[in-house]
């Protein structure tokens, strides 16, 4: 049956499940409008499976909290994600003492930022600052 602008229903099989699925003429006509040429690899399931995270990873919902303890002062605390027992997970007032420092916060030895540093500008500075120095 012809329909949609010559497209016709194809059996794929997934390569995940190993399922057969119908890439209807539909699909290959939006996928046609997307400039995308290949066909799916996956069924519509194993492809809403991998957007949600995959098979190994619970899917993640918004408020969800767990329990646990905070590695440094042993309080208990809740995180909105599955702690793992090779990470440390710390309460929010602990949390600020071991949070990474950010490049964007640093200073090199001339008192400038580091942020932004891609135009040379902190180096035409230093170097107007030395020349002034010097006299």
């Amino acid at each position: 049956m012809m329909s949609n602008g010559g497209y016709q229903d194809r059996i794929l099989t997934c390569r995940d499940c190993g399922q057969d699925f119908t890439f209807t003429a539909g699909e290959q006509e939006f996928y046609a409008s997307k400039g995308l040429t290949n066909s799916p690899g996956r069924c519509p399931d194993c492809r809403a499976a991998r957007r949600n995270g995959g098979n190994n990873a619970a899917p993640r919902t918004r408020g969800e909290y767990h329990e646990t303890t905070c590695a440094d002062c042993g309080r208990p605390t809740s995180v909105p994600f599955i702690p793992r027992e090779d990470r440390p997970v710390y309460c929010s007032d602990c949390f600020q003492y071991h949070r990474p420092v950010r490049a964007a916060g640093r200073r090199d030895d001339y008192g400038n930022s580091s942020y932004n540093n891609y135009g040379g500008g902190n180096r035409e500075r230093r170097d107007r600052r030395e020349r002034r120095d010097r006299w």
